[in-house]
């Protein structure tokens, strides 16, 4: 995996909008963070642009995110929030440019599509982190922000967590993959399908029918995207709907099912996903986790050791 390089103070920061439409105040509040912390920011022209649901057409959504990609001065790409629109422009964006000097592309959610594609194809590591739809107006009270602006400065801090009931224990070692649970599942079949051989799984979801979580795990493991993994990490599975009638099991007993044949450790209510704290995760980074009844060890590298 291609590292990108660690920002540095007065660096250049874009912000572009490639999915869903963005209230212009929410981008405001990031501005100001992300300058008081001294970097300098470029929006992408279309940033506020609308149309129905996305930021403006397929079109201009993909110029803005080619002109970042391509000026040497932008050192990181922070996606406004996501919604939906990544894959519909996917497939036209250039990085040819990107490649030979590769830069952080930072966001979760439906920004699942560029990570696959940056960690699958290209073979760069890329940034699960919050979004400035999510920045607070007030102080970064649970870490969002600044595991965020950590990561992006190359200090990636080793995370610990308490001990979770349905947790499994045991240490492992891995390069990290994964994010949103539909996005992936909507990628199967794909030259973006991602690969689990001998990697740790990052998985969460928002607003799903627990029968059709049920059903995407189901797709994972009859294709084998279970049965080769070196560990898995579940993020937040928040809002989902029980269904009429109810299906009868939480989001995370639905998980825990599919992986019934397999040994690998196993971590639930990681703070990552569409909850009120969301860690930076560097996907394609090599991951040592410890799994204990005390709780759970994240130790990141550049390479395995």
């Amino acid at each position: 995996m291609y590292q990108p390089a660690a920002l540095l103070k007065g660096d250049k920061i874009g912000i572009i909008s490639p999915a869903g439409k963005i209230n212009p105040e929410k981008v405001g509040v990031a501005v100001s963070k992300l300058e008081l912390a001294g970097y300098k920011v470029v929006l992408g022209n279309h940033v506020f642009d609308v149309d129905n649901q996305f930021a403006g057409c397929d079109m201009d959504r993909l110029r803005d995110f080619q002109l970042m990609l391509d000026d040497p001065e932008i050192k990181a790409i922070l996606c406004a929030r996501g919604g939906y629109g990544s894959v519909r422009i996917l497939e036209h964006l250039d990085f040819d440019l990107f490649i030979r000097s590769p830069k952080w592309i930072v966001g979760y959610s439906d920004i699942t599509v560029f990570h696959s594609y940056l960690n699958n194809i290209l073979g760069v590591e890329s940034l699960h982190a919050t979004m400035p739809i999510n920045f607070p107006s007030d102080v970064d009270v649970n870490n969002s922000i600044s595991t965020l602006f950590q990561s992006l400065s190359g200090n990636f801090q080793n995370y610990e967590i308490v001990s979770h009931s349905l947790n499994r224990m045991g240490r492992t070692e891995g390069e990290l993959v994964g994010g949103n649970l539909s996005i992936l599942y909507s990628l199967r079949g794909t030259a973006l399908d991602f690969e689990t051989h001998g990697k740790i799984l990052f998985i969460e979801d928002v607003g799903e029918e627990l029968y059709h979580l049920d059903r995407m795990m189901r797709n994972f493991k009859m294709g084998g995207k279970l049965s080769e993994l070196q560990g898995l990490i579940v993020g937040g599975m928040s809002g989902m709907k029980a269904g009429i009638p109810e299906f009868g099991k939480t989001a995370y007993e639905i998980i825990l099912e599919s992986i019934d044949n397999y040994s690998y450790p196993v971590v639930f209510d990681f703070p990552a996903g569409h909850i009120q704290e969301n860690w930076a995760l560097p996907f394609g980074r090599f991951l040592k986790m410890d799994v204990s009844e005390k709780g759970a060890k994240f130790i990141w590298d550049k390479v395995g050791k």
